[in-house]
C-alpha cells in the first residue's frame, strides 16, 4: 500500500500517513525502525504493509527515471 507523508517525529520516530483514499494512518517508532532510514519529509512518499488497520513496517518508494 502507498500513502504520502502528513507528519514525522525525529525526536519520537512516529508520525501519520495520508492514504490515497484521505485517510489518516499512524505509525509508530517500530514500523518506522524496519524501514532502515534515517528521516521522512513530509509529502514524501512511501510503501508500506498495514496488518489489521496497524502500519506494521514502512519505507520509500523508488521512481523509475524516464
Amino acid at each position: 500500500m502507498q500513502a504520502t507523508v502528513a507528519t514525522f517525529s525525529p525526536e519520537t520516530r512516529s508520525g501519520t500517513v495520508l492514504l490515497d483514499d484521505g485517510r489518516q494512518l499512524s505509525f509508530d517508532a517500530s514500523a518506522f525502525d524496519r524501514s532502515g532510514l534515517r528521516m521522512l519529509r513530509l509529502g514524501q512518499r512511501i510503501v508500506m504493509r498495514v496488518v489489521d488497520g496497524r502500519v506494521e513496517a514502512i519505507n520509500h518508494i523508488a521512481l523509475p527515471l524516464d
